[in-house]
């Protein structure tokens, strides 16, 4: 449990105060973090957060939150709320959110909140953003007064609306210094309308320091209770060779930039910048990345199979596809088979050896993009994730 201290970095222009909303007492504060160690304190009993992103548009795949397997997850992250141009956050499908019949309620937001009554450690998020137009409008949102209040506002109407835990922010991403500071004001304004313990604020941050540089991690981290690193989409079609996706090691001599990138070398930026450790949240990713017309990494290929290059976790490998971990990368694949070429994906071993990764680094646990991917029993990535964590 933290204390967090009062937002004192200065605003664009002046700083503000959050109209008061509707404050139901009766709730019992939430923890915000996983860990039961203090800022200073060794991990003497560690609970390690086991975290899953839910995108509502699952539901129509017929994936309500009723058929997931929650008792290894710690915090559901709902996708996506989106955000105007003039700072109002809104459902991005307010059917699916809000009115659709699900699990006996209406919406899925509130049949995943009637779900923590049979999980009582479930933290339910509302995420904001993600790629695309879902974070089109944080740049100029960020640099207004106005805009960044109603920002903080109507987060916190739709959290009181819907009985939630907090807010997620995923702005992908930062792209220059004013930016980056536009996105800790903005952070620091949530804390507000969002104080803790009661209520949880994080916020997604890409791997690399390419866009970490742009954002004052240090001062960030007094308004936020976890850094979601998204650990993956190293490589992929925006590249002209093939590459691990979502290695956990870079390797001694990376063929370019991009494989430069790992989960080691992205925590090791964060905790250079006085970061707590336990903060961090490293991302798993439940979908493979496909490579046609190679077999190996640092190869040209001809195009990508799948959706979009993306197959499920669930659907991998690949029909007749050899699957292969490379335990010094900390990287897995699959190659060969009726489809797919090179797939490059986590499986139970790379998601074993990223556990043990966070245990001794002392973080704060795995999140996975996203929970309706995986699949069941021995070969879940969520629960292998949980029961490694958890390994005493």
């Amino acid at each position: 449990m933290y204390s967090f201290m009062t937002p004192s970095i200065s605003a664009p222009n002046n700083a503000w105060t959050v109209p008061a909303l509707n404050d139901p007492s009766s709730t019992t504060p939430s923890s915000a973090l996983a860990s039961s160690s203090s800022s200073s304190a060794a991990f003497d009993i560690p609970i390690y957060a086991n975290a899953a992103y839910y995108p509502n548009w699952r539901i129509y795949k017929k994936q309500p939150p009723s058929s997931l397997r929650l008792g290894f997850v710690s915090h559901v992250f709902y996708a996506f709320a989106w955000v105007k141009e003039d700072g109002q956050v809104y459902l991005s499908d307010e059917w699916a959110d809000s009115q659709m019949p699900v699990d006996g309620t209406e919406g899925c937001l509130r049949a995943f909140t009637q779900l923590k009554q049979q999980y009582p450690q479930l933290k339910v998020i509302l995420s904001i953003g993600g790629s695309g137009k879902g974070s089109e409008n944080f740049a100029k949102v960020a640099k207004s007064q106005t805009a960044v209040a109603n920002f903080a506002y109507s987060a916190r109407a739709l959290v009181d609306q819907f009985g939630l835990d907090g807010i997620d922010v995923d702005w992908e991403h930062p792209s220059d210094l004013q930016q980056g500071e536009s996105f800790v004001y903005l952070l620091s304004q949530l804390r507000i309308a969002l104080p803790s313990p009661r209520y949880i604020v994080t916020c997604a941050l890409p791997a690399g320091e390419w866009a970490l540089k742009y954002i004052n991690l240090t001062v960030a981290q007094k308004y936020v209770d976890l850094f979601m690193i998204m650990c993956y989409d190293f490589s992929g079609p925006w590249l002209d060779r093939t590459g691990h996706q979502s290695q956990l090691y870079t390797p001694p001599n990376p063929c370019n930039e991009a494989a430069a990138i790992s989960c080691h070398s992205a925590v090791t930026y964060i905790l250079s910048q006085r970061v707590q450790s336990n903060k961090i949240l490293t991302g798993i990713p439940v979908y493979g990345r496909s490579f046609v017309g190679a077999d190996n990494v640092n190869q040209p290929y001809t195009g990508t199979d799948g959706d979009d290059g993306v197959f499920d976790y669930s659907d991998l490998p690949r029909p007749g596809a050899k699957e292969v971990y490379d335990e010094s990368a900390g990287a897995a694949y699959c190659v060969g088979g009726t489809d797919g070429g090179f797939v490059s994906y986590d499986t139970p071993q790379t998601v074993e050896q990223k556990a043990k990764f966070v245990t001794r680094s002392r973080l704060g646990g795995l999140f996975y993009w996203h929970i309706t991917a995986d699949k069941r029993g021995a070969n879940s990535l969520l629960e292998t994730g949980y029961n490694t964590l958890h390994d005493f």
